[in-house]
Protein backbone atom coordinates (compact mmCIF):
# COMPACT_ATOMS: atom_id res chain seq x y z
CA UNK A 1 0.00 0.00 0.00
CA UNK A 2 1.09 3.24 -0.54
CA UNK A 3 1.05 6.64 1.06
CA UNK A 4 -2.20 8.22 1.03
CA UNK A 5 -0.56 11.16 -0.56
CA UNK A 6 0.04 9.13 -3.76
CA UNK A 7 -3.20 7.21 -3.81
CA UNK A 8 -4.44 7.90 -7.54
CA UNK A 9 -7.96 6.50 -7.15
CA UNK A 10 -10.18 6.48 -4.46
CA UNK A 11 -13.05 4.71 -5.42
CA UNK A 12 -16.80 4.61 -3.15
CA UNK A 13 -18.98 2.12 -3.18
CA UNK A 14 -21.90 1.84 -0.89
CA UNK A 15 -21.44 0.45 2.68
CA UNK A 16 -24.86 -1.78 2.58
CA UNK A 17 -23.44 -3.90 -0.15
CA UNK A 18 -20.81 -6.67 1.02
CA UNK A 19 -20.71 -8.04 -2.80
CA UNK A 20 -19.70 -4.40 -4.18
CA UNK A 21 -17.36 -3.95 -1.26
CA UNK A 22 -15.55 -7.14 -2.13
CA UNK A 23 -15.21 -6.77 -5.79
CA UNK A 24 -13.78 -3.30 -5.08
CA UNK A 25 -11.00 -4.49 -2.95
CA UNK A 26 -10.26 -6.59 -6.18
CA UNK A 27 -10.10 -4.16 -8.13
CA UNK A 28 -7.23 -1.59 -9.90
CA UNK A 29 -8.34 1.14 -7.18
CA UNK A 30 -5.54 2.27 -5.09
CA UNK A 31 -7.84 2.65 -1.92
CA UNK A 32 -11.59 1.59 -1.63
CA UNK A 33 -14.02 3.96 0.41
CA UNK A 34 -16.82 2.41 1.73
CA UNK A 35 -19.45 4.97 2.71
CA UNK A 36 -21.48 4.92 5.33
CA UNK A 37 -22.59 8.47 4.07
CA UNK A 38 -25.11 9.81 0.97
CA UNK A 39 -25.00 6.31 -0.59
CA UNK A 40 -27.12 4.64 2.02
CA UNK A 41 -30.10 4.68 2.80
CA UNK A 42 -31.36 5.87 6.56
CA UNK A 43 -32.44 2.29 6.86
CA UNK A 44 -29.50 0.91 6.23
CA UNK A 45 -27.24 2.71 7.85
CA UNK A 46 -26.50 0.33 10.78
CA UNK A 47 -25.98 -2.77 8.51
CA UNK A 48 -23.29 -0.77 6.38
CA UNK A 49 -21.06 0.18 9.47
CA UNK A 50 -21.77 -3.17 10.37
CA UNK A 51 -20.01 -4.44 6.99
CA UNK A 52 -17.22 -1.71 7.12
CA UNK A 53 -16.24 -3.12 10.12
CA UNK A 54 -16.57 -6.67 9.45
CA UNK A 55 -14.57 -6.14 6.04
CA UNK A 56 -11.89 -4.21 7.98
CA UNK A 57 -10.95 -6.72 10.49
CA UNK A 58 -10.73 -9.21 7.09
CA UNK A 59 -8.45 -7.10 5.31
CA UNK A 60 -5.92 -5.52 8.27
CA UNK A 61 -3.76 -3.95 5.14
CA UNK A 62 -5.32 -3.39 2.37
CA UNK A 63 -6.07 0.45 1.74
CA UNK A 64 -9.85 1.08 3.30
CA UNK A 65 -11.16 4.55 3.70
CA UNK A 66 -14.99 4.85 5.66
CA UNK A 67 -16.55 7.65 4.97
CA UNK A 68 -19.12 8.24 8.28
CA UNK A 69 -21.89 10.16 8.77
CA UNK A 70 -21.36 14.30 9.50
CA UNK A 71 -21.06 15.32 13.26
CA UNK A 72 -24.38 16.58 14.09
CA UNK A 73 -25.93 13.44 12.99
CA UNK A 74 -28.22 10.63 14.40
CA UNK A 75 -25.39 8.16 13.13
CA UNK A 76 -22.00 9.97 13.76
CA UNK A 77 -21.27 8.80 17.49
CA UNK A 78 -21.77 5.31 16.81
CA UNK A 79 -19.41 4.72 14.00
CA UNK A 80 -16.77 6.63 15.69
CA UNK A 81 -17.50 3.94 18.66
CA UNK A 82 -17.39 1.38 16.51
CA UNK A 83 -15.19 2.10 13.79
CA UNK A 84 -12.15 2.72 17.09
CA UNK A 85 -13.20 -0.77 18.06
CA UNK A 86 -12.68 -1.94 15.05
CA UNK A 87 -9.55 -0.16 14.59
CA UNK A 88 -9.51 1.60 11.31
CA UNK A 89 -6.47 2.94 9.73
CA UNK A 90 -8.76 5.96 7.51
CA UNK A 91 -11.82 7.81 7.81
CA UNK A 92 -13.41 10.38 5.45
CA UNK A 93 -15.29 12.53 7.68
CA UNK A 94 -17.41 14.99 5.52
CA UNK A 95 -19.46 18.41 5.72
CA UNK A 96 -16.06 19.48 7.59
CA UNK A 97 -16.25 23.17 9.07
CA UNK A 98 -14.60 22.91 12.60
CA UNK A 99 -11.10 22.80 13.70
CA UNK A 100 -12.50 21.92 16.95
CA UNK A 101 -14.58 19.12 15.55
CA UNK A 102 -11.85 17.64 13.37
CA UNK A 103 -10.13 17.42 16.86
CA UNK A 104 -12.75 15.37 18.50
CA UNK A 105 -13.35 13.33 16.12
CA UNK A 106 -9.51 12.71 15.96
CA UNK A 107 -9.33 12.01 19.81
CA UNK A 108 -12.31 9.35 19.52
CA UNK A 109 -10.91 7.30 16.54
CA UNK A 110 -6.74 7.57 17.75
CA UNK A 111 -3.25 8.48 17.16
CA UNK A 112 -3.27 5.45 14.34
CA UNK A 113 -6.40 6.35 12.24
CA UNK A 114 -5.71 9.47 9.77
CA UNK A 115 -8.78 11.73 8.52
CA UNK A 116 -9.28 12.86 5.15
CA UNK A 117 -11.65 16.02 5.39
CA UNK A 118 -14.21 17.05 3.03
CA UNK A 119 -14.79 20.86 2.93
CA UNK A 120 -18.55 21.23 1.28
CA UNK A 121 -19.75 24.34 2.33
CA UNK A 122 -18.57 28.50 2.52
CA UNK A 123 -18.42 27.99 6.03
CA UNK A 124 -15.83 24.90 5.93
CA UNK A 125 -14.05 26.83 2.53
CA UNK A 126 -13.30 29.86 4.92
CA UNK A 127 -11.60 27.63 7.11
CA UNK A 128 -9.37 25.51 5.25
CA UNK A 129 -6.31 26.49 7.13
CA UNK A 130 -7.53 25.65 10.49
CA UNK A 131 -9.29 22.33 9.05
CA UNK A 132 -5.89 21.24 7.31
CA UNK A 133 -3.74 21.89 10.54
CA UNK A 134 -6.50 21.06 13.09
CA UNK A 135 -4.46 17.96 13.97
CA UNK A 136 -1.62 15.32 13.40
CA UNK A 137 -4.05 13.13 12.93
CA UNK A 138 -5.49 14.89 9.39
CA UNK A 139 -4.03 12.75 6.08
CA UNK A 140 -5.56 14.94 3.26
CA UNK A 141 -8.35 17.94 2.64
CA UNK A 142 -10.73 17.93 0.07
CA UNK A 143 -13.91 19.39 -1.61
CA UNK A 144 -17.12 17.54 -1.77
CA UNK A 145 -18.15 19.68 -5.00
CA UNK A 146 -21.94 18.74 -5.43
CA UNK A 147 -22.63 19.98 -2.09
CA UNK A 148 -20.34 23.04 -2.37
CA UNK A 149 -21.85 23.98 -5.68
CA UNK A 150 -25.27 24.29 -4.13
CA UNK A 151 -24.19 26.15 -0.79
CA UNK A 152 -22.11 28.77 -3.50
CA UNK A 153 -24.86 28.73 -5.98
CA UNK A 154 -22.23 28.05 -8.26
CA UNK A 155 -23.66 26.29 -11.69
CA UNK A 156 -20.52 26.25 -14.03
CA UNK A 157 -17.19 24.53 -13.27
CA UNK A 158 -15.06 27.56 -14.00
CA UNK A 159 -16.18 29.10 -10.86
CA UNK A 160 -14.89 26.69 -8.54
CA UNK A 161 -11.74 27.72 -9.45
CA UNK A 162 -10.88 29.63 -5.93
CA UNK A 163 -12.19 26.78 -3.81
CA UNK A 164 -9.99 24.26 -5.89
CA UNK A 165 -7.05 27.01 -5.36
CA UNK A 166 -7.61 26.72 -1.77
CA UNK A 167 -7.67 23.78 -0.75
CA UNK A 168 -4.22 23.16 -2.86
CA UNK A 169 -2.71 26.13 -0.69
CA UNK A 170 -4.36 25.39 2.89
CA UNK A 171 -3.13 21.20 1.87
CA UNK A 172 0.38 22.66 1.22
CA UNK A 173 0.66 24.73 4.17
CA UNK A 174 -0.16 22.79 6.36
CA UNK A 175 2.54 20.42 5.10
CA UNK A 176 -0.16 17.98 3.68
CA UNK A 177 -0.06 16.47 0.46
CA UNK A 178 -1.56 16.97 -2.54
CA UNK A 179 -5.49 17.18 -1.97
CA UNK A 180 -7.22 14.66 -4.44
CA UNK A 181 -10.07 15.68 -6.59
CA UNK A 182 -13.68 15.24 -6.31
CA UNK A 183 -15.60 13.00 -8.30
CA UNK A 184 -16.77 13.14 -11.88
CA UNK A 185 -20.34 12.35 -12.07
CA UNK A 186 -21.13 11.14 -15.80
CA UNK A 187 -20.60 7.42 -16.41
CA UNK A 188 -20.25 7.89 -20.04
CA UNK A 189 -18.18 10.78 -20.81
CA UNK A 190 -14.70 9.38 -21.25
CA UNK A 191 -13.55 12.37 -22.63
CA UNK A 192 -14.71 14.69 -20.25
CA UNK A 193 -13.81 12.84 -17.30
CA UNK A 194 -9.71 12.75 -19.22
CA UNK A 195 -10.24 16.76 -19.91
CA UNK A 196 -10.86 17.19 -16.18
CA UNK A 197 -8.71 14.92 -14.42
CA UNK A 198 -5.97 16.61 -16.20
CA UNK A 199 -7.28 19.77 -15.48
CA UNK A 200 -6.83 18.58 -11.73
CA UNK A 201 -3.11 17.23 -12.14
CA UNK A 202 -2.19 20.88 -13.29
CA UNK A 203 -4.32 22.63 -10.82
CA UNK A 204 -2.32 20.81 -8.15
CA UNK A 205 -4.49 18.10 -7.41
CA UNK A 206 -3.20 14.37 -7.20
CA UNK A 207 -5.46 11.41 -7.47
CA UNK A 208 -9.05 11.52 -7.27
CA UNK A 209 -12.61 10.17 -5.84
CA UNK A 210 -14.20 7.71 -8.48
CA UNK A 211 -18.03 6.35 -8.53
CA UNK A 212 -17.46 3.54 -10.73
CA UNK A 213 -14.71 0.98 -11.25
CA UNK A 214 -14.90 2.08 -15.06
CA UNK A 215 -13.30 5.90 -14.43
CA UNK A 216 -10.49 4.34 -12.39
CA UNK A 217 -8.02 3.33 -15.48
CA UNK A 218 -8.39 6.98 -16.53
CA UNK A 219 -7.72 8.42 -13.22
CA UNK A 220 -4.64 5.92 -12.73
CA UNK A 221 -3.18 6.68 -15.92
CA UNK A 222 -3.69 10.45 -15.86
CA UNK A 223 -1.74 10.35 -12.30
CA UNK A 224 1.39 7.61 -12.95
CA UNK A 225 3.96 9.11 -14.61
CA UNK A 226 5.08 8.54 -17.94
CA UNK A 227 8.15 6.83 -19.40
CA UNK A 228 9.76 9.75 -21.25
CA UNK A 229 8.49 12.03 -17.82
CA UNK A 230 10.93 9.67 -15.82
CA UNK A 231 13.66 10.14 -18.45
CA UNK A 232 13.44 14.02 -18.82
CA UNK A 233 12.80 14.08 -14.64
CA UNK A 234 16.28 12.12 -14.30
CA UNK A 235 18.40 14.34 -16.99
CA UNK A 236 16.84 17.35 -15.09
CA UNK A 237 18.19 16.20 -11.86
CA UNK A 238 21.55 14.77 -13.13
CA UNK A 239 22.45 17.76 -14.45
CA UNK A 240 21.35 19.97 -12.23
CA UNK A 241 23.57 17.77 -9.68
CA UNK A 242 26.54 17.91 -11.42
CA UNK A 243 26.25 21.57 -12.33
CA UNK A 244 25.66 22.18 -8.40
CA UNK A 245 28.99 20.04 -7.65
CA UNK A 246 30.84 23.01 -9.64
CA UNK A 247 29.35 25.72 -7.29
CA UNK A 248 26.62 26.85 -9.59
CA UNK A 249 23.16 26.91 -8.12
CA UNK A 250 20.79 27.52 -11.58
CA UNK A 251 21.88 25.83 -14.67
CA UNK A 252 20.41 26.17 -18.25
CA UNK A 253 20.02 22.80 -20.37
CA UNK A 254 21.14 22.46 -24.13
CA UNK A 255 17.39 23.04 -25.35
CA UNK A 256 16.95 26.27 -23.74
CA UNK A 257 15.87 24.35 -20.31
CA UNK A 258 16.38 26.63 -17.08
CA UNK A 259 16.42 24.59 -13.96
CA UNK A 260 16.48 25.66 -10.62
CA UNK A 261 16.38 23.66 -7.16
CA UNK A 262 12.51 24.55 -7.90
CA UNK A 263 12.32 22.37 -10.95
CA UNK A 264 14.70 19.64 -9.56
CA UNK A 265 12.12 19.34 -6.91
CA UNK A 266 9.15 18.89 -8.85
CA UNK A 267 11.16 16.14 -11.33
CA UNK A 268 12.16 13.76 -8.08
CA UNK A 269 8.71 13.61 -7.50
CA UNK A 270 8.12 12.35 -10.41
CA UNK A 271 11.12 9.60 -9.81
CA UNK A 272 9.56 8.86 -6.41
CA UNK A 273 6.06 8.00 -8.34
CA UNK A 274 7.87 6.31 -11.26
CA UNK A 275 9.73 3.97 -8.50
CA UNK A 276 5.93 3.59 -6.43
CA UNK A 277 4.26 2.57 -9.69
CA UNK A 278 7.14 0.46 -11.57
CA UNK A 279 7.42 3.21 -14.56
CA UNK A 280 10.37 2.68 -16.29
CA UNK A 281 12.47 5.15 -18.85
CA UNK A 282 12.21 4.56 -22.67
CA UNK A 283 14.94 3.58 -24.83
CA UNK A 284 14.22 6.32 -26.65
CA UNK A 285 12.28 9.19 -25.84
CA UNK A 286 9.40 10.04 -27.93
CA UNK A 287 7.08 13.30 -27.79
CA UNK A 288 4.39 11.53 -27.39
CA UNK A 289 4.85 9.56 -24.54
CA UNK A 290 4.86 12.24 -22.51
CA UNK A 291 2.20 14.61 -20.83
CA UNK A 292 2.14 18.06 -22.32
Amino acid sequence: MTGTALWRSWLYVPGDRIDVIDKALVSEADCVIIDLEDSVHANNKEIALSHACTVIARNPDAPIVVRINAVGTPWHDKEVVELSRAQVQHVRVPKCESAVEVRKVSESLGENCRLHLLIESAKGLQASDDLAAASETVGSLGLGEADLRADLGITEDTYLSYARGRVVASSRAAGLGAPPQSVFVDLKDDTGLRQSTEHARAAGFFGRSVIHPCQIQIVNEIFTPHSSDVARAREITESFHESASKSSSVLVLEDGRFIDPAIVKSAQRVMDLAAIYGVTEPTTSTKEDHHD
